[in-house]
């Protein structure tokens, strides 16, 4: 099939995206802006390495360090890279940290995804403790199937950070800054290339043979965009365009909400996996655990509402 590209309807398209975008920027941006900014906060004042000693007796139990709960929460409450940061500086086998690895992977960002996933239907409360569960799951599966990983993590060394307040606020704004225009620019080439996908008919032809995948994964056969978008890109910038696609009536709150239970498991598999691939993990390890207890979650929710009706 030839596709005829024409200048002048590109420049409608592109137009059109542009408020859209800046208005799903601006509501995404309320979120995660003070959610991040508390988070710097409760990092420079010691407030998660305190918290991270009650779980250390915990982890224990799942074949890591008590000090490996240090990189755990952190990764639940900020990002993925700063646990992966934390995990550098620890003395860690191959074996603990593919465990910490994909326990951060399936468990992070609380306070930011959470609060995203409640902005397209989904309880923020159940997703976090879901996901807490989820790792912790998934820790002991690991503890249980992985085989002996003696060979050391690739630790770094890292000098104790002694910046005063106004220095990490600083880095703060900075990065914020960064990330404001990040996040406008991925939005708005998202909805121009659905708009492009959808005048040239093409949504049906990148979609179409995903669809039997959905069937196997328990969810919506027209959730294929949604799970791309959610893989590739993460849960923010997925719930971002979840918004606009419920909004337009293309999907309804309960299918989105029905994706969600699967993202929180499972998403960003592209950059995730080759980040954390990078450090030296298992991209094996790391797809298929994700997979499977997303699969596993979402079959049991479908099993649990079938028995209660």
């Amino acid at each position: 099939m030839v596709i005829m590209f024409n200048i002048k309807t590109a420049r409608t398209l592109f137009y059109a995206s542009f408020r859209p975008a800046l208005q799903t920027t601006g509501w995404l941006l309320r979120i995660m802006l003070p959610i991040s900014f508390s988070v710097c906060l409760l990092q420079y004042y010691g407030v998660i390495a305190w918290c991270a000693q009650w779980l250390g007796p915990l982890f224990c139990h799942i074949g890591l360090p008590g000090a490996s709960s240090i990189a755990f929460l952190t990764g639940a409450t900020a990002t993925t890279y700063a646990a992966l940061a934390v995990m550098m500086t620890m003395e860690l086998t191959m074996r603990q940290a593919t465990i910490i690895s994909i326990m951060v992977l399936i468990c992070h960002a609380l306070p930011l995804e959470c609060t995203v996933n409640k902005k397209v239907g989904s309880k923020p409360i159940r997703m976090a403790i879901l996901r807490i569960l989820g790792a912790l799951l998934a820790a002991f599966y690991l503890h249980l199937l992985l085989p002996e990983m003696s060979e050391p993590f690739a630790t770094i060394h890292q000098v104790a950070d002694d910046a005063s307040l106004s220095a990490v606020l600083l880095g703060w704004l900075l990065s914020s800054l960064k990330l404001v225009v990040t996040i406008f620019l991925i939005i708005y080439l998202l909805m121009v290339v659905q708009r492009l996908m959808e005048h040239y008919g093409l949504m049906q032809k990148f979609t179409r043979p995903l669809m039997p995948l959905m069937s196997i994964f328990g969810l919506p056969r027209n959730a294929v965009y949604l799970w791309i978008v959610g893989n590739i890109l993460g849960i923010s910038y997925g719930s971002a365009v979840m918004l606009q696609l419920e909004e337009e009536g293309k999907i309804s709150r309960e299918e989105a909400n029905e994706v969600n239970y699967h993202l929180i498991m499972n998403h960003s598999m592209l950059e995730d996996t080759l980040v954390f691939a990078t450090a030296g993990i298992s991209a094996l390890w790391i797809l298929t655990t994700r997979l499977l207890f997303a699969m596993l979650l979402v079959w049991s929710r479908k099993a649990i509402k079938h028995f209660v009706k």
